[in-house]
Formats: C-alpha cells, structure tokens, sequence
C-alpha cells in the first residue's frame, strides 16, 4: 500500500491523502534542545547572511500563499532573527516565539531599527506553548520543523493553538521521494544539524503521526527540494 494516494491540486500543488504512515521512521538523527540552543547561538550574527537570500523566495511564497486577512493573528514558531517580520502586512497581529534567546535579540533589533509596531516577541519552548487552545488564525513554522528534538510534538502543539478552521503552515525541507536521493540524506543528516536542519525529515511519517491532513504542498526555492505545506484545523 503506497504511503500516500496523490492527486494534482494545481500547477505546483498536491494534495495528499494518509496511511499508515506512522509506522516509519522520522530521521536518523536526533538532537537535544541544548544543542540545538547551542547551533543557533553560533548562527544568530550570520544567519541572515548565510540563510537569507538563499531561501528567501520560500519566505515570501508562503506568506503570499497564505493572503492574510485585515485584523488576522498570526504566530510564528521559530522566528529565529525576524527575517520574516517585514514581510508581514501592518493589518494583522503576529506573535513570534523562538528558544533562542541569542536569536531572539537580533529579531528584537530588527523591530525597533525598522519601527514594526505589530509584532510581539517572546522566548518559548516551540514544544510546550503557554497559550490557550484556538488563538491564532495562521500557526507558521518557517524552516523550523526538522531541526527540533521533537517534530510531531511541536506540530501538534500548533495544531493546538490554531483556531479551528485556520491554517497550520509549515516551510521546510523533507526527504526526498527519489529512493537515492532519500538514502543520501539519510546519510548526511547526522552532518547537516550541525549547521541547523536535519536533511531527511519524513513529511508522510510526520503529517500522519502529528495527525494533520495537508491541503497542498508546494515545492520552493532553488532548487526546488523544499516544500510549502498547508494543513486546515477541523
């Protein structure tokens, strides 16, 4: 039985149906929230630099995809630096949160030398969020999922503090289909957390076990090995 049944949702699109996908194994590697911690803090003064234009056309792909509404409340987990924050439009509210505290200062530092009034910061555990069931109208993890300890626990996590009926978004890369291209990544995954982001990250074992059904994903960025995944809460 194929892990999922496929049909074309548009130039780009694909929606996607789950199995028993649960079954398989998410990545070869693991990490602790301390070296994750650790990773980001060497990354902070450099990050914009060294992951900035690269995977820029990603950032403002998924926020252009998501159309957001006038009065929408939108948290991001992951913020890392700010990078995305002016690109979000001034008529909606954002929350972005991240472990970094080191990551967290230059995001704050974008804020005040850019005057972005609509954006709150605040330090958290993407894995166990403070806020109250059904708060946010877009939960977005933008190049976050594949680097934290836990991937299932902080989507359920966002699944949690997302309204229902709105959007769970999440901006990564995942393993590849292509059976040699999946075993090369499982192979340089333990390698590439060090430098933030486990390659192989399975989307069909990590959609399923979080329990949330994607209503497209999208291919980004050059070249195009990362995906745009939307997922509505019922």
């Amino acid at each position: 039985m194929a892990l999922f049944d496929r049909k074309t949702a548009g130039d780009g699109d694909r929606v996607i149906g789950t199995s028993d996908a649960a079954a398989s194994t998410l990545s070869v590697a693991v990490v602790e929230n301390a070296f994750v911690e650790r990773v980001y803090e060497k990354l902070a003064s450099v990050y914009d630099l060294t992951f900035g234009p690269t995977l820029h056309a990603g950032r403002v792909q998924a926020i252009q995809r998501m159309a957001v509404a006038p009065g929408s409340s939108i948290l991001e987990v992951g913020v890392g630096t700010g990078i995305n924050i002016p690109l979000y439009p001034r008529t909606c509210s954002v929350v972005g949160v991240d472990f970094s505290a080191s990551m967290l200062e230059k995001a704050r530092e974008k804020i005040a030398r850019k005057s972005i009034p609509n954006v709150r910061l605040l330090q958290m555990d993407a894995a166990a969020m403070t806020f109250p069931d059904d708060t946010f109208d877009i939960v977005y993890a933008p190049y976050l999922i594949s680097v934290v300890p836990d991937p299932v626990r902080v989507a359920r996590e966002m699944r949690r503090v997302c309204k229902p009926g709105g959007r769970i978004v999440f901006l990564n890369h995942f393993r590849s289909d292509n059976a040699i291209m999946s075993r090369a990544e499982q192979m340089i995954s333990p390698l590439t957390v060090h430098i933030g982001f486990k390659a192989d990250l399975d989307l069909p074992g990590f959609l399923q076990q979080a329990q949330l059904t994607p209503v497209s994903i999208e291919k980004v960025n050059i070249p195009r090995i990362w995906s745009l995944v939307t997922c509505v809460k019922h």
